[in-house]
């Protein structure tokens, strides 16, 4: 018999639809890979690589499947999406815990920095900092619906359902219902500049990260909702789509790989691809 557990992790609510005997293997499965990929736990295997003086340095095994979707992510999002702006993220004042964020009187200019993945070898410049939060978060629901464990996870809205049954809301920024949509069998996942804010200089800014321009996103889309079939994927193309604006959804259109999507605008309006 199914049933739903909850619990905290990857600083966000888990909630996983599993048999009670395997609930206990689900949380074990995110705190594993929380260990390993967070950025705010000093002895986890991402700080030590990201820490670490070398130019080359080898992956460690714990983090060479979520690196590795990350580098895939990029490119199929034609560098959008970028796991190589933990420098730029803590620049602006994300460099511990969100609950412990304080305000950011002068964020310093983020310099750029590049990295490239060749098998298990990452070639990198000097300072670049790995940021694998929403992957992780994704890549964690994948394995645990992949692995058999559990039949719906939801990490912190990032949605992966081996259930025909599944239907997901979205709310808008007043955390009203907007959009309800029937998944079904496949991922889903919310990007959101509506939440974790915080106070700088002359405004507020916010985790999403342009690497455009390597500052908080300006976009008149608050969120934006993809449909794929993996759980990475779909918050690859959510995060994607929102950095795009007001050609995001245009863009989605004309990517095999994203099912369908949704954005909601700064005033609350709601728009869909073609077909959704």
């Amino acid at each position: 018999m199914m049933d739903m557990h909850r619990f905290a992790a990857m600083g966000t609510e888990v909630v996983a639809v599993a048999a009670a005997a395997d609930a206990a293997r689900v949380r074990r499965l995110f705190e594993t890979i929380e260990r390993a990929c967070s950025r705010v736990l000093p002895d986890s295997a991402l700080e030590r690589l990201n820490d670490g003086p070398e130019r080359i340095a080898l992956v460690p095994s714990a983090l060479l499947g979520p690196v590795t979707a990350g580098d895939a992510m990029r490119r199929r999002t034609g560098g959008l999406v970028d796991i190589g702006l933990g420098s730029a993220l803590e620049a602006w004042g994300y460099d511990r815990t969100f609950d412990e964020i304080a305000a950011v009187p002068d964020p310093p200019e983020p310099r750029p920095a590049w990295w490239h993945l060749h098998g298990s070898v990452l070639h990198r410049s000097p300072g670049l900092r790995l940021d694998l939060g929403g992957i992780a978060k994704g890549w964690a629901a994948d394995r645990a619906v992949e692995e058999g464990i559990a039949s719906v996870v939801s990490a912190g809205g990032d949605v992966r359902s081996a259930h025909a049954g599944t239907i997901v809301d979205v709310a808008d920024s007043r955390e009203v219902t907007a959009v309800r949509i029937t998944l079904g069998i496949g991922a889903l996942a919310t990007s959101s500049v509506a939440r974790r804010r915080w106070q700088v200089a002359g405004g507020r800014a916010h985790h999403l990260i342009d690497p455009r321009t390597l500052r908080p996103a300006a976009t008149p889309v608050v969120s934006a909702t993809a449909i794929c079939s993996t759980a990475v994927e779909a918050e690859a193309a959510a995060k994607a789509i929102l950095l795009l604006g007001e050609g995001g959804l245009a863009w989605a259109d004309r990517q095999p790989w994203i099912r369908g999507a949704v954005a909601i605008w700064n005033d609350d309006s709601v728009y869909a691809t073609t077909g959704l």
